[in-house]
């Protein structure tokens, strides 16, 4: 098989990791100590992985927005489950009361946790990328349009119209179909077998209130699976190193140069591995 095809092959098939495309083929060495590696790291150490297209190394930079990545996360698991967790409280609760006063701002506060970590996500088909933080804006707006035009004018917050009114499921759905979408990746390139249930329980959620074929103890038992998931998901994301959210940097490297460029690295790789 010849250079070409593996890098396209590995290109596809891959579609992890998070952080930022570097500008330049240059190497750059790495400050820091990488979370979740098999080794400790001195400050003064740098380690060398060996990519597709040449070495890459670990700066601080990356390491910054992989923690973000994670981050985000985090505030969206965090923020949904706190929300969420107002279906399983008594009403005579004191805390359930104060919970659905601000329920909508820890909807928003999810929303951008998630849009966080959709702009850091590292996926080598850039079109995916694009596609997933499309959804996020669409849902985004069509979650500020049902809050404005139809939730506030029937005196109800953005949760409970939704609740309400299965159809309005419409409109909100693009957000939870890029946070879908994102746990897809993360069960693909990593095997979590949480990230993959949640694939599959995110729409089944939405599509059982959006259709009215669920009634209401299976979505709540769903619902509780959904933010079991979530933070587990989450917080399992800070028991990987660092290096597994970045990815090969030198793909992103490849796509970032010129084509007569692409090609004299390619015909420079197949002249060494002939060698070898």
């Amino acid at each position: 098989m010849s250079l070409q095809g593996l890098s396209t092959v590995a290109v596809t098939s891959r579609l992890c990791c998070s952080a930022r495309n570097p500008s330049t083929g240059r190497t750059i060495s790495v400050r820091c100590k990488a979370v979740g590696e098999n080794r400790q790291v001195s400050l003064d150490e740098t380690i060398v992985y060996e990519g597709i297209y040449g070495p890459w190394t670990v700066d601080d930079t990356d390491v910054r927005e992989v923690i973000l990545y994670r981050s985000g996360l985090v505030t969206a698991a965090a923020s949904f489950v706190v929300a969420a967790s107002v279906a399983f409280l008594p009403d005579n609760f004191s805390l359930s009361a104060a919970l659905k006063q601000n329920v909508d701002l820890f909807y928003v506060l999810g929303s951008g946790g998630l849009g966080l970590s959709l702009f850091l996500i590292h996926i080598y088909v850039t079109e995916i990328k694009r596609a997933l933080q499309a959804l996020w804006g669409l849902g985004v707006l069509g979650s500020a349009t049902t809050y404005f035009v139809l939730a506030q004018p029937a005196n109800k917050n953005l949760i409970e119209y939704v609740i309400d009114n299965p159809s309005s499921v419409w409109l909100v759905g693009p957000l939870f179909a890029a946070l879908t979408g994102l746990v897809f990746k993360e069960g693909l390139c990593y095997g979590k077998l949480e990230a993959g249930l949640l694939t599959f329980v995110i729409p089944i959620v939405l599509l059982g209130h959006l259709t009215g074929l669920m009634d209401d103890g299976v979505k709540l038992t769903l619902l509780a699976s959904w933010m079991t998931l979530f933070v587990i998901f989450a917080g399992r994301k800070f028991t990987q190193p660092i290096k597994d959210d970045i990815g090969d940097k030198s793909v992103f490297v490849f796509n970032s140069l010129r084509e007569d460029e692409r090609k004299a690295l390619l015909e420079k790789l197949e002249q060494q591995k002939t060698q070898n």
